[in-house]
């Protein structure tokens, strides 16, 4: 779609919440309290301190009391979000303790490998620094009102190689439900392309230029594969997403946070819904 036609159904967006503004929604807290645990562990290869080690932190809010017939999907949904699906079965504080051994297990299994790599290390080729390991994670309540729970996993690893990773995944919960809410679930039908289009700008914009295609020059891949990738979360300003590291750009160019006021995304939104009602506040 031509740049052009994106403005223009911007610009019709931002009109009808002007002069059809619905009326504004009471700011209203989810009955959700929250909890958190902390890791922190490190481990020396052979239980020797004079050889490398791993390093995991962990910081994990999660739900501790809602509803009874909500409160376990909310907990299953954080528990995913952080440790993955295998852990999904577990209460929150069975699944830290179990992700912590398993990190742990999976790190002194290099064990066999350090070994043989000791005896034939000499000062011309000494052990690798790889096998130093890290990983930090934690995660953060973006949003806890009228209906919707917001959250992001924030999460930074080395497992050798030239650099670590870092990444920001978004999670949407209904919270009178505990299920997730997905790009469909909010937008209406053919919304991707519009869509992209706005993020788009809205990168162009934040990087003070005037030409998407300039964004190619300071290390993004071509703008064209930019497109929605439902790692969003919402709160009262608007909807905010993250391309993670290769995603759309070089690794030096890092996370690449948008956020898009309701403004900017009003006319492609379901009407009926939580988060339509949330962008009626404007």
């Amino acid at each position: 779609m031509e740049k052009s036609k994106v403005i223009g159904y911007v610009l019709a967006a931002g009109l009808c919440l002007s002069g059809c503004k619905p009326g504004a929604v009471k700011e209203v807290k989810n009955d959700i309290q929250f909890d958190s645990t902390m890791v922190s562990q490190q481990y020396h290869l052979l239980g020797n301190e004079q050889y490398p080690n791993c390093n995991l932190q962990i910081k994990f809010v999660y739900p501790q009391k809602a509803e009874a017939n909500v409160l376990p999907m909310l907990q299953k949904q954080f528990v995913t979000a952080y440790f993955g699906e295998a852990y999904d079965t577990l209460a929150p504080t069975q699944a830290v303790e179990r992700y912590t051994h398993d990190y742990l297990e999976a790190y002194k299994d290099l064990e066999d490998d350090f070994e043989t790599e000791l005896k034939r290390a000499d000062e011309d080729t000494p052990v690798g620094a790889w096998y130093s390991y890290y990983e930090t994670s934690s995660d953060q309540i973006r949003y806890n009102s009228n209906g919707l729970l917001s959250f992001t996993v924030q999460f930074e690893n080395y497992t050798g190689g030239a650099h670590g990773a870092h990444a920001y995944n978004h999670f949407v919960l209904d919270a009178t439900t505990g299920e997730r809410i997905h790009e469909e679930d909010i937008y209406g039908e053919g919304y991707q392309d519009l869509l992209a289009e706005i993020l788009v700008h809205a990168i162009t914009r934040d990087n003070d230029l005037s030409d998407p295609k300039e964004l190619e020059n300071i290390g993004f891949f071509s703008v064209d594969e930019i497109y929605p990738n439902n790692n969003f979360y919402v709160d009262d300003s608007g909807i905010t997403y993250t391309f993670n590291e290769y995603e759309v750009a070089a690794y030096v160019v890092g996370p690449v946070h948008v956020h898009l006021s309701f403004d900017e995304v009003h006319v492609l939104l379901k009407p009926d819904t939580p988060i339509a009602k949330l962008a009626g506040k404007l």
